[in-house]
């Protein structure tokens, strides 16, 4: 019996498992991104995940892909794809959290966009995001982007649209951004699998600076197999495969980055859960705090600063008409640059620092919370002040941070549910070039202790499951 015979629809299928149909011509690529479409018009009208859909532009790239001879070279095909809104599609403004800060129609593709593209994916929309990416929570005056798990709380940001748009079904992955944890923090929102590759490992070019070298471009996904394509497909590794990892010394730490604020009860618990996780996988878990200076916190948050006033000056934007919280925003950041506190001497120190933790420790890698407290509520966090927003980042997101200034791969992956039914999540962190080592390890999670792969009552339509493709 063919596959299509017992499938109702393809909503709710991994990548890997709908590229698989696809390939074997189980099902047309046409037919995926059909049942998706109809999915996200019943869906996306509670979460606002996505700012613009492509339509009948990714119905005709379908069928470009459904009229390829050979299908067998691409780990994509017919892979409907998110895209985040500050990231260059050709054809669709390219939006970058508000009108305001909205540049014309893009003539061509991002190059993270070619490579999906390339691999066959089908780009069925952008998602939502903060107004230039500079907020963990996603909502601009237009709309405020709900998670699937709790329609009251945040997805995070600030890819906060793909994270929602993922836990939903919407998409079986989507592409992010993280600066300061814009793909990590809506992945421990919404029970997400998400990693930010290292420095340089994945072409950036965003913005005027790339957030001075800390963004970085990645995948949300909802299995470490997804991730681990998406990743492998934007870092043009195609052919590399992950492995179970050997024994590994694992260092454990609570820490928090910013003074003052510390993990609640099940984020300590999540930790606790994960280092049970690591021992029963034959790895080694031990105590081991990294040393986060004072100044790194004043430096993360001058170039934070920094990074938006050097996006508005390149982009020729009038701050006048941006939110109140990034005008302000904003004008930190000219302050911060005139005051010369925006130096790339004190990131590189950091980095040294951080590449020195794992050897200075004989650790493999650093195990943190992902998370210090539950996501904030779904609201209109645009139209409140800049010290509110502030407030509220820095309390309930403070682990993502230190490894953007770094540029080491970090990477969370869900453990278990808050009491209140909500996802956790820990990170862990790695020294460059162990990205593959940290999905590998993330896959010994997913085997040891599976987690929902959508919120609860998501996907909204059919029932069918292509698990035996």
């Amino acid at each position: 019996m063919a596959v299509q015979d017992i499938m109702p629809t393809w909503v709710g299928a991994t990548a890997k498992q709908i590229a698989r149909g696809v390939r074997r011509g189980d099902v047309s690529a046409t037919q995926v991104l059909a049942d998706h479409l109809d999915h996200l018009a019943k869906a996306d009208t509670d979460l606002a995940a996505f700012r613009a859909v492509r339509g009948g532009q990714a119905v005709a790239e379908a069928e470009k892909v459904d009229e390829q001879e050979d299908l067998s070279n691409l780990p994509l095909a017919g892979v409907p794809v998110a895209v985040k809104e500050n990231t260059p599609v050709a054809g669709v403004p390219t939006w970058n959290g508000s009108a305001a800060v909205r540049t014309p129609v893009a003539e061509a593709d991002h190059e993270v966009v070619r490579r999906l593209r390339g691999a066959g994916a089908v780009i069925l929309g952008v998602t939502r995001m903060p107004e230039l990416g500079l907020w963990g929570a996603t909502d601009d005056s237009t709309a405020v982007t709900r998670n699937p798990w709790d329609l009251g709380r945040t997805p995070g940001g600030s890819s906060g649209g793909a994270a929602a748009a993922v836990a939903a079904g919407l998409v079986p992955i989507a592409q992010g951004n993280d600066g300061l944890g814009s793909i990590r923090i809506p992945a421990a929102c919404c029970g997400l699998v998400g990693l930010k590759p290292g420095r340089g490992v994945v072409p950036c070019q965003l913005g005027a600076e790339d957030w001075f070298g800390l963004t970085e471009h990645g995948m949300l996904a909802t299995t470490v197999a997804d991730a681990a394509v998406g990743f492998q497909v934007l870092a043009g590794r195609a052919q590399e495969k992950l492995v179970p990892p050997q024994r590994l010394r694992v260092g454990v730490s609570l820490r928090s980055p910013v003074r003052g604020v510390s993990p609640d009860a099940p984020n300590r618990d999540a930790v606790a859960a994960a280092g049970r996780l690591l021992a029963a996988a034959g790895h080694d878990a031990v105590p081991a705090d990294p040393v986060y200076p004072t100044a790194l916190g004043l430096q993360g948050i001058a170039t934070w600063f920094a990074a938006a006033a050097a996006d508005v000056r390149a982009a020729g934007i009038d701050r006048r008409d941006l939110q109140p919280r990034s005008r302000r925003h904003v004008t930190f950041g000219e302050w911060a640059w005139r005051r010369g506190y925006v130096r790339e001497a004190d990131r590189l120190a950091w980095r040294e620092r951080s590449i020195g933790f794992f050897t200075d420790h004989s650790v493999d890698l650093l195990l943190t919370p992902a998370l210090a407290s539950a996501p904030p509520p779904a609201t209109s966090w645009s139209a409140r002040s800049w010290q509110a927003n502030m407030l509220v980042n820095i309390r309930y997101a403070p682990y993502a941070a230190p490894w953007n200034i770094a540029g080491l791969p970090a990477l969370v992956v869900p453990v278990g549910r808050r009491p209140d039914g909500l996802p956790l999540a820990v990170q862990l962190v790695g020294p460059p070039g162990s990205e593959l080592l940290l999905l590998g390890v993330a896959g010994q999670f997913e085997m040891a202790a599976p987690w929902p792969r959508h919120a609860p009552g998501y996907p909204r339509v059919g029932t069918g499951s292509p698990a035996t493709a």
